[in-house]
């Protein structure tokens, strides 16, 4: 397991307006999680490519996503992936509330989401995701919703509950869930639920909250239609 904290300082943080900080435990979280968040953070920052080479450099010492510690926890994290090494909870937990007070926080939670989803569905075969999506609903939805469950437990610490023609996908241990206003925080898992689903079916399904934790419920839930 990955121990070293990042970042630190970020647990000392006032937090954003409106938000109250929650006691978060949970399991250690898949690297690929913070590693995608911070892709997320640096991809926002990066210059267009028509600025001149001086500003570019005075970008790099103002926005976040381009500094120095970013580009040395991504390589920390990329290396974390590819030896299959969880992060501690607490240090992800830090790291979403230090990039929930980003003015951009719910764009950088929501595209973080649909980049740890796709990075799942690399670990599923092409023909298994193929079939989920081209065969007859009796046989592919049942496909799909296997490796959605295998999926969203491994990558977002989550248990996928079928529901007559509905799926929901329970988290009880979201890291972000405190991380910006009005949950914005858990776009991250959102996004990753709703992206699963259109690799897994071919279908672009629209999500419904149904509890947070910043509302004092005990799980973030999100339901959704099953149906093609």
């Amino acid at each position: 397991m990955v121990t070293h904290t990042f970042p630190e300082s970020s647990q000392r943080l006032t937090p954003p307006a409106g938000v109250t900080l929650l006691t978060l435990r949970g399991p250690a979280v898949q690297a690929v999680v913070p590693l995608m968040l911070l892709e997320s953070v640096r991809a926002l920052d990066l210059p267009s490519a028509d600025l001149d080479t001086e500003l570019v450099h005075e970008l790099r010492n103002k926005r976040f996503g381009l500094s120095d510690t970013v580009y040395m926890q991504i390589r920390r994290y990329s290396d974390a992936v590819k030896r299959q090494q969880p992060v501690a909870f607490d240090e992800v937990v830090a790291l979403a509330r230090l990039v929930g007070r980003r003015p951009d926080a719910d764009i950088v939670f929501l595209d973080a989401g649909r980049r740890v989803a796709r990075a799942a569905l690399n670990t599923v075969s092409y023909a298994t995701r193929r079939a989920a999506r081209s065969l007859p609903g009796a046989v592919g939805r049942p496909l799909a919703l296997r490796q959605l469950r295998l999926l969203s437990h491994r990558f977002l610490a989550g248990t996928i509950e079928r529901q007559g023609s509905t799926v929901v996908l329970i988290v009880a241990a979201p890291v972000s869930a405190d991380a910006a206003p009005n949950g914005g925080g858990c776009g991250l898992y959102e996004a990753a639920f709703r992206e699963l689903l259109l690799g897994l079916t071919g279908v672009d399904h629209a999500m419904q909250p149904v509890a947070c934790c910043s509302r004092g419920d005990s799980a973030c839930q999100w339901r959704t239609d099953w149906r093609r």
